[in-house]
């Protein structure tokens, strides 16, 4: 029997539907006071769902809401903040013309009256900022962050409101491992001081370093909490996906050929004097702190970015990239870490999002084969196990993790012969980063040259054939897979050469 006196937040019987699909079914959620929980499912397992309902974005079909022993219930997410529970959201929407004040207090401005005090708004801003050590000044603009230090400032902004709930979604997911620690740190505050916090994430480690207790989300539906205490990883997983994952990296060996891609001298805004090679067959991991010049030089390499100088060489031949039209026409494609603003049309449904940049391979004359469109549309959308009701549903309607399958099955289609992703599993649930992480293996074994950028060690350790770690812009050392397996290689010693080590 439940001491009801020890939750500051129950939901009972939550059911949500949109449209045909039941995204919720008699959900239920109890957290206690002080307590970290985390909410562990796979991608459209209605995590999301609930905590939007939480808040007011979305309001439920049925159910019941208690926050402090009284009945709950939100209009909108300033409702909820007037309550006493803020929210980080997985996809980020930041004001790019707002300063970092503004964006902070926007909402709930100081002011004078009628009168705006932006001093004292400034003031208070940059007390707050300084409490992180964040490295921008509270009056720059927004727009002017990279998607770590946005993703840092929504942090900021949540634990400023003096919630006594926060709810945080996949709030590591753009952090590298000390702006992690800064991050648990603060949990680990806010939690001596009664703040309840709800916690989701894939990544595993975090769950166990940081929670108290986990409740476990299928297919909209309920299935049980536990302390951590006890638990194991393959129990959470099991509860999670209905079945057993036996290995989240499943890396097999592929022949190794010829060099496919060469760069020498690449220097760019964030990166200089990189030069590095990737073969056929080869995954090639790329590691090191958030700002380290890894994603720089990837988006100059696709021309997202201007390279100011150096060489590219694909399969011998040397090449130039102006521009990611130029880069996809020559065979490099690139799966960028911000899928909202670079990888999808969010209004535009999932067929035309996986077919939009392989259209010219699919025209007869001046029409489009739309038959042949539609049924690889609905091969790669499968393969990627996108879980939608119809490929023609737009893929603002999908889950965070189900919009980067999206992303990935468009340039898969595209058959490249250089496939760079950055984050590739970023905010991607277990089952689909074993089945990602197969396809990865898949894609190197018919002689594609395969360029991973993760911040997650132990992703980079089980996929990589080689790894190259980045410091302050530069190449600073170079792992191979056979010292990943012996043991020289460990996390420590990578995360060393991270911080400049030799």
């Amino acid at each position: 029997m439940k001491n009801k006196d020890e939750y500051i937040f129950e939901c009972e019987g939550i059911y949500k539907a949109f449209g045909g699909t039941q995204a919720l079914a008699d959900v239920q959620l109890h957290v206690k006071k002080g307590e970290v929980i985390a909410l562990l499912g796979e991608n459209g397992a209605g995590k999301s769902t609930l905590m939007k309902a939480v808040i007011g974005l979305h309001q439920p079909d049925a159910g019941t809401m208690t926050f402090e022993g009284k009945p709950y219930s939100a209009k909108g997410p300033v409702d909820a903040m007037k309550a006493g529970i803020s929210m980080i959201h997985q996809e980020l929407n930041p004001e790019p013309y707002l300063t970092i004040a503004e964006s902070i207090f926007l909402n709930r401005e100081d002011t004078r009256g009628i009168i705006l005090n932006k001093k004292k708004q400034n003031e208070r801003a940059q007390k707050i900022l300084d409490q992180f050590d964040f490295p921008y000044p509270a009056t720059t603009v927004m727009g002017k962050l990279s998607l770590a230090q946005m993703q840092m400032v929504e942090i900021i902004k949540a634990v400023s409101c003096d919630a006594r709930m926060i709810i945080m979604d996949e709030p590591t997911s753009s952090l590298d491992s000390e702006e992690t620690e800064h991050l648990f740190a603060t949990i680990r505050d806010l939690k001596s001081k009664g703040v309840a916090i709800i916690y989701i994430s894939h990544r595993m480690d975090e769950i166990f370093e940081i929670c108290d207790s986990v409740a476990v989300f299928r297919d909209g539906t309920y299935v049980g909490a536990r302390s951590m205490d006890g638990v194991t990883r393959d129990e959470l997983i099991s509860m999670m996906v209905g079945r057993q994952v036996k290995n989240v990296f499943p890396k097999t060996d592929c022949e190794i050929g010829d060099v496919v891609f060469k760069v020498e001298g690449l220097t760019g805004k964030g990166f200089s004097d990189i030069s590095f090679e990737v073969r056929a067959g080869e995954i090639l991991g790329l590691t090191g702190l958030v700002g380290s010049g890894r994603s720089e030089t990837m988006r100059a390499i696709f021309g997202l970015d201007k390279l100011d100088s150096g060489k590219m060489w694909l399969e011998g031949k040397e090449i130039t990239i102006k521009n990611p039209k130029d880069a996809i026409r020559q065979g490099v494609c690139m799966v960028n870490e911000d899928r909202k603003n670079y990888g999808l049309c969010l209004f535009r449904s999932i067929r035309e999002n996986i077919s939009l940049p392989n259209l010219p391979a699919r025209q007869k004359g001046l029409l489009i084969n739309q038959s042949r469109e539609k049924k690889e549309c609905e091969e790669y959308s499968k393969l990627l196990t996108v879980k939608a009701g119809s490929i023609e549903h737009n893929a603002y309607s999908l889950s965070g993790g189900n919009q980067q399958k999206v992303v990935i099955a468009k340039w898969i289609m595209a058959n490249p012969k250089v496939l760079i992703l950055d984050e590739p599993t970023r905010g991607v649930d277990v089952g689909a980063k074993s089945e990602i992480h197969t396809l990865m293996c898949q894609f190197a074994a018919k002689g594609m040259a395969v360029i991973m950028i993760s911040s997650e060690l132990p992703e980079v350790m089980g996929m990589s054939d080689r790894i190259l770690v980045y410091h302050e812009g530069k190449l600073n050392g170079e792992v191979s897979r056979e010292e990943v397996l012996s043991g020289a290689a460990t996390q420590e010693v990578i995360l060393a050469k991270e911080f400049g080590g030799k």
